[in-house]
């Protein structure tokens, strides 16, 4: 599935290129013999903000490590800001910023916020931090309200607190297109809406944005469009599922990783025709199976 459409912000590209900011032709991608990604063809433009949705095990975190260039494309192209991403010489990675799940990259770090921040500079291919290195990790910490903790130890933070700090470290480098896997995952409410505040500016600031979700939450309003992945294909392109009840509500703090499949089955009803009415999921009843 394959959808060409126009920037819905106005958002422009410095260089004054219409091209897609992701484009993805025929992708598949396999993992220890197995095909977990097929027949992926999308386009992401300039200024989106795009909800990547599905069951655990869907495929989505594996679509976006293949986007940044963790994992080989089996088949298909990708194509990030222009570049083949598996040439990894000639891809702006200074124009690219990636937020991994936090369980994966904060364990054990022995470091303070402002050099966990810091390192995303030389990560982007420097040797050494630019003359605004200083002012530029000031103004990530800023962004995600952890300015006053500048200095504390990452280890010393909660772990809504430590997600924002690998969001500050991608939005040092001022990235034209961020990419984020699970940053609502055991977030509490306070924190969530810290980081919704934060997505608020960047969508402004016309930052090109697909996050991997399980389900929406806070950053419903935010969403322009959803892509749902079932059995690693794309079931669903367009837009976004409502939001489920109870999400917002104050006492509703998020610290569950959803793994139903919700969304996918939303997603099915629609390209068959169906329409869920609007908040209302009595009607549908998840299974082992399925839909019952």
């Amino acid at each position: 599935m394959s959808r060409t459409r126009p920037s819905p912000t106005g958002a422009t590209d410095p260089t004054g290129s219409t091209d897609p900011v992701v484009a993805v032709r025929d992708l598949a991608v396999d993992l220890g013999g197995s095909r977990i990604l097929r027949d992926i063809s999308l386009e992401v433009h300039r200024g989106e903000f795009v909800a990547l949705l599905g069951a655990n095990g869907s495929g989505k975190s594996t679509l976006v490590r293949t986007l940044i260039g963790v994992l080989p494309p089996a088949a298909g192209t990708v194509r990030v800001l222009g570049a083949d991403i598996t040439r990894r010489a000639g891809v702006p990675w200074q124009r690219i910023g990636y937020v991994p799940q936090r369980s994966t990259a904060t364990a054990g770090v022995p470091a303070t916020v402002v050099e966990v921040v810091r390192s995303g500079l030389l990560a982007a291919g420097m040797l050494r931090p630019p003359r605004d290195a200083d002012a530029r990790v000031r103004r990530a910490l800023e962004r995600v309200d952890l300015a006053d903790r500048a200095h504390r130890a990452v280890a010393e933070l909660s772990g809504g607190q430590q997600q924002r700090v690998l969001i500050a470290r991608a939005l040092a480098r001022d990235p034209e297109v961020l990419l984020l896997d699970e940053p609502l995952a055991g977030v509490d409410a306070a924190n969530q809406a810290s980081f919704a505040r934060t997505m608020a500016g960047l969508r402004e600031d016309g930052v090109t944005v697909l996050v991997v979700l399980h389900e929406t939450g806070p950053l419903a309003p935010l969403i322009s469009r959803a892509l749902v992945l079932r059995h690693g294909a794309i079931v669903h392109d367009g837009e976004p599922p409502p939001a489920a009840p109870g999400h917002d509500h104050d006492d509703h703090d998020h610290l569950h990783p959803h793994g139903d499949s919700r969304d996918e089955h939303w997603a099915e009803e629609r390209a068959h025709g169906g329409d869920r009415p609007t908040g209302d999921r009595s009607a549908i009843r998840i299974t082992p199976g399925g839909l019952a």
